[in-house]
């Protein structure tokens, strides 16, 4: 009888440990893939904003609109479409699954509340924010904006008193050293004009993805991370289409007639819809993994998935937009592909105590 219970616990301490090992391996394929969909999605959304009507109001017409304009309400803008496409994605997926009636429903409870106020932080925020980082100094940003782990991690401890250990520290002070080695390229003398008001930028993109990673953290540990998204989407969209791009209107002078008129133009231009289209796709995937990496273990991968960006998003900016396109401007110097890397080990450090890799190996 021993033997036989003896066995049978073996068995199911073997049958664990291979569970355990399945759930982490898939835990990486989510991070990798978040990654992945979020570099795909910058590339295509800077695509989109430099073609049809776009490449009119950022080259030979921009006589024709103020410099605030250019440098803010466009960012809003493309920023508005991208994220009001990515929400009719999340709607017609959930419709395919049968959970527009979950979606509805989730509105009206407290969880859904707390994915709306995140929404409004990351989106009109932080990805309006990212947006005119990215077109003022290009892929360079993005590194920069993985900084949001770390930021996280900090507010995290200030906010809701989660605990901050010595690992958790030292990932964090590798990231700000990440950024500072990418910052240092701002400090030559044939660096593009803007880029330092580009980085700044990028940095209130990462002080706003914390905020939301922190808020939303605790929004998906009880919702369906397939309505999480959209209730995301679907807020940051119509939030920056019909608050925040109408505001910048009123701001630059032109009011809500300019608004609307740069709206109209800009949805009616096909050869640039179509890329915001694709870039809206892949935002579904970049946001909604990083949403189920929270939902599967919580903080730890969260911010793995929402990280693995540091690399992607310029490689693969470099790869459509610089090497499949041709445009000029979009090869990184070697500091910030260096860079992009000790950033993503800072966010390893700050997610899991690497040597627990080599456990896992090891068991």
């Amino acid at each position: 009888m021993n033997e036989v219970s003896g066995s049978a616990n073996a068995s199911a301490v073997a049958a664990k440990k291979k569970l355990s090992s399945n759930f982490f391996k898939k835990g990486i394929t989510v991070a990798i893939l978040s990654g992945m969909c979020y570099g795909l999605y910058s590339a295509f959304l800077t695509l989109g904003m430099s073609n049809g009507v776009w490449a009119d109001w950022y080259g030979v017409n921009t006589a024709a609109l103020s410099a605030f304009v250019i440098t803010y309400m466009l960012g809003a803008l493309g920023s508005a479409i991208n994220d009001t496409i990515s929400a009719i994605w999340c709607l017609g997926i959930a419709g395919a699954k049968g959970k527009v009636g979950d979606f509805f429903r989730t509105l009206k409870t407290k969880p859904g509340k707390v994915m709306i106020a995140a929404a409004l932080v990351g989106g009109p925020i932080s990805s309006t924010a990212y947006v005119v980082a990215l077109q003022m100094a290009g892929s360079i940003v993005i590194p920069i904006t993985a900084l949001c782990p770390a930021i996280g991690a900090i507010l995290a401890r200030i906010l809701f008193k989660q605990k901050l250990n010595a690992r958790m520290l030292l990932g964090i002070a590798i990231c700000f050293i990440a950024s500072f080695m990418i910052g240092s390229t701002s400090l030559g003398g044939d660096a593009p004009e803007g880029l330092m008001l580009g980085m700044l930028i990028a940095f209130i993109a990462a002080l706003g993805w914390g905020l939301e990673g922190c808020v939303a953290g605790y929004g998906t540990s009880m919702i369906d991370y397939e309505i999480g998204i959209t209730i995301r989407q679907v807020t940051s969209g119509l939030s920056n289409l019909i608050i925040l791009v109408p505001i910048f209107g009123i701001l630059s002078g032109g009011g809500i007639g300019l608004a609307t008129d740069l709206i109209g133009q800009a949805v009616s231009s096909g050869p640039a819809m179509i890329w915001f289209v694709v870039s809206g796709f892949f935002a579904v995937f970049a946001y909604s993994l990083w949403y189920k990496g929270n939902s599967m273990c919580g903080a730890a991968l969260g911010m793995a998935c929402n990280g693995a960006y540091s690399f992607w998003g310029p490689f693969f900016c470099w790869i459509v937009l610089g090497v499949v396109v041709g445009q000029d401007g979009w090869a990184l110097p070697p500091i910030a592909w260096a860079a992009a890397i000790v950033m993503i080990i800072g966010i390893l450090v700050i997610a899991m105590n690497p040597l627990d890799l080599f456990r896992k190996k090891e068991a």
